[in-house]
């Protein structure tokens, strides 16, 4: 356990501080650390502690954990960590094996990790880039410039043995998690219109954790009160995992009139109930309990710069609508953050900081938009079935549908994949 020493109970000092130590704040402090910059990064809680989540890296976030030189777990070549070739789909009767695609911007393979040993590698490799990494450090609320609290200058905390002190920062970086306390303190509260979702999942032993592909599953349905089952407008997954585990859950979409009135851990429980008795994924091979978090999707909570605080990953909402992927992208808005930080504590200036909003809408806002439309059409059942019925049996259709979703496609290319894909990404504007 690492604790703040015990100088910095009172006043403490940095260039920025960090409030959270997930995968968006341990890659902002490593950026920040590696361009030279004092950095105190707060977590409430010790390592290794656990998220939850899908467990699943795809390509692109295997590449945003190459970009913190992260390389051998980028491979899955560590203890721990597992790799694979592709995502097998399920759906309207069909099984579909579809490889990552080979592209020059991206990996051609995936990696799982648990969150509890993924949040712990990036916040030790922050920690050796030279970021203080207090532990067991909640923070209380924003430290104001002035008494018209107009703009952050640090943050107030509080160590698990009760005493309290203040780290004064030009710069702020919120990554406490889509409820983020942090924020709502600085006035800015969850776009009630953005997508929002939410997913169960469970630990299992299972002999499908050697089986070197990702699984996704198109088609969920759950029991109906008086009998039959109906289908479900969510998808579910089984991801492999180092030492024999594999992850399973499944997710729901607040645009689905099923999002309130759905018991997610028993519909858990219906669908594992139906999956082939080789698989070996039952109540009596579940590793600990299933849980359940909330997936904040769309961007949505703006703006990401505000009161000289920078929002980053959960905390902003930027959740993938297509697929539930989060942590590439939160990596990448860590990134781009960083950069607009370092651009303004040299400018000694806040207007560098805006560079950050930008950079995040010209990377991928469009897109996201795209992703906005595509949670509403699916939120009903009979389309969701549809589309299942008539793509599933089309491989042609279904790559291409992948690749949107996974959001992989080279930048200048005369692939039609990438060509419609990137056209449609810069054509929608964001929002």
């Amino acid at each position: 356990m690492t604790l703040a020493p015990r100088a910095a109970v009172g006043v403490a000092t940095a260039d920025a501080v960090v409030v959270g130590a997930g995968p968006a704040g341990s890659a902002a402090a490593w950026f920040l650390a590696e361009a030279g910059h004092d950095v105190v990064l707060c977590e409430k809680e010790t390592f290794p502690r656990d998220k939850v989540c899908g467990d699943g890296l795809t390509p692109r976030a295997v590449k945003a954990l190459r970009m913190l030189g992260l390389e051998d777990e980028a491979e899955g070549s560590v203890p721990g960590w597992d790799r694979q070739g592709g995502l097998r789909m399920y759906g309207g009767g069909v099984v579909l094996d579809l490889p990552w695609p080979d592209l020059d911007d991206w990996p051609a393979h995936s990696v799982t990790a648990t969150r509890s040993l993924f949040d712990h590698t990036l916040a030790r490799n922050a920690q050796k880039a030279g970021v203080q990494l207090w532990e067991d450090t909640e923070v209380l609320g924003p430290v104001w410039l002035t008494e018209s609290e107009r703009r952050v200058a640090g943050v107030r905390y509080r160590r698990a043995d009760g005493a309290e002190g203040v780290v004064r920062a030009p710069v702020v970086l919120a990554a406490d998690g889509g409820s983020s306390r942090f924020a709502v303190q600085l006035g800015l509260h969850r776009d009630e219109a953005r997508p929002m979702g939410v997913a169960v999942r469970a630990y299992y032993r299972s002999p499908r954790a050697a089986m070197g592909m990702m699984e996704g599953f198109l088609e969920l349905s759950r029991d109906r009160p008086g009998g039959g089952s109906e289908l479900l407008p969510g998808y579910g997954w089984i991801f492999p995992l180092d030492d024999g585990l594999v992850n399973v859950g499944w997710g729901l979409l607040n645009t689905s009139e099923h999002f309130r009135s759905t018991n997610y851990r028993r519909t858990l429980d219906e669908w594992v109930g139906g999956f082939p008795p080789e698989w070996e994924i039952t109540r009596e091979t579940m590793v600990g309990r299933p849980r359940s978090a909330g997936l904040p999707m769309g961007h949505n909570r703006k703006p990401p710069v505000h009161r000289g605080a920078i929002l980053v990953g959960d905390a902003a909402g930027m959740v993938n609508p297509f697929n539930g992927e989060g942590i590439s992208y939160a990596i990448e808005a860590a990134a781009f953050a960083a950069e607009a930080v370092d651009a303004a504590l040299r400018a000694r200036s806040d207007s560098p900081l805006h560079t950050y909003e930008r950079a995040v809408a010209q990377a991928w806002g469009g897109y996201y938009t795209l992703g906005r439309l595509f949670v509403r059409i699916i939120g009903h059942p009979e389309v969701m079935r549809f589309c299942t019925v008539h793509g599933m049996p089309r491989p042609a259709l279904m790559t291409f549908v992948f690749r949107l979703m996974a959001h992989l496609t080279n930048r200048d290319s005369r692939d039609v994949t990438d060509r419609v894909v990137n056209a449609l990404s810069r054509v929608v504007p964001a929002a």
